[in-house]
């Protein structure tokens, strides 16, 4: 059997905690930040934890089962 390998994108975009919840940023981060209110950028700056419904697919991905 050849070896499972992880999901370089997903492994880039997601983060999981020690808990064993995943993390993700928030989007539209990159493009046109001086024209989006400050408490809008500051936002961008922290994480958010994965939806339940999308949580086990992610999972999956990450492990490499994908």
């Amino acid at each position: 059997m050849p070896k499972l390998k992880t999901h370089k994108g997903t492994a880039a975009r997601f983060r999981v905690t020690g808990s064993g919840k995943i993390m993700r940023m928030y989007g539209s981060r990159n493009n046109f930040r001086r024209k989006k209110r400050k408490p809008v950028t500051v936002l961008f700056g922290r994480t958010v934890e994965v939806a339940p419904s999308v949580a086990p697919r992610v999972k999956r991905l990450l492990d490499g089962n994908g």
